[in-house]
């Protein structure tokens, strides 16, 4: 039986397609892949309200009504000490307080110690006075940058005689700044307002 055969013209296309079809596979090995950016769940932030907490405390401030004021229950606790919780961002801001007894060099050089812990994994620490003299509070914020960082704001308020207060930031879940910055942007301007409004009393 007589073998059939393809016309040249024919040979040649399939010959044109193959070679063709190698130079867009080699080429595409060679790209560069560029990957999509690393997503995040979207937040949505509550409307801004604030109530007044007026306890037995030798304290009062305004703290938003998307938050609860817990007693701090921990043994090294002393009196006085709470936590602002936060549980939609799963949050809280824990405030200690002690009485002032000539001792206040102290309790801000333990204050800065604190902050100084971060250090290894801070990018940048700002440190910002605070003064409200109307209501004879003063003190520091530092905002603690960094991708790792266990707290991205923390502070200190006293009126240098009676009163200290300390306030640190936290969340309960795997440090990551980048993809809290707008839940850590909201409540900075909720510990800020807490700052303006916060009043002493007697002890």
């Amino acid at each position: 039986m007589k073998r059939k055969t393809h016309p040249p013209t024919f040979n040649k296309y399939i010959s044109c397609s193959i070679l063709i079809l190698g130079i867009i596979l080699i080429s595409s090995c060679g790209s560069d892949y560029v990957p999509k950016p690393k997503g995040f769940f979207r937040i949505d932030l509550p409307e801004k309200k604030y109530v007044l907490f007026d306890s037995t405390y030798p304290f009062s401030f305004e703290y938003p009504n998307y938050s609860r004021i817990i007693p701090d229950t921990l043994k090294s606790a002393e009196p006085y000490w709470l936590n602002i919780h936060f549980p939609t961002f799963n949050g809280q801001i824990n405030i200690s307080y002690k009485k002032v007894e000539n001792n206040l060099s102290k309790y801000t050089e333990d204050a800065y110690s604190l902050v100084m812990k971060h250090i290894p994994k801070a990018s940048n620490i700002d440190e910002k006075q605070i003064k409200y003299p109307e209501n004879n509070v003063y003190g520091i914020i530092y905002d603690i940058e960094g991708t790792g960082t266990a707290s991205a704001y923390q502070f200190y308020l006293t009126d240098s005689t009676t009163h200290f207060m300390r306030g640190a930031l936290y969340f309960n879940v795997t440090p990551n700044n980048d993809s809290l910055a707008p839940v850590i942007t909201f409540l900075k301007e909720d510990i800020v307002h807490m700052m303006k409004t916060l009043k002493w009393k007697n002890v």
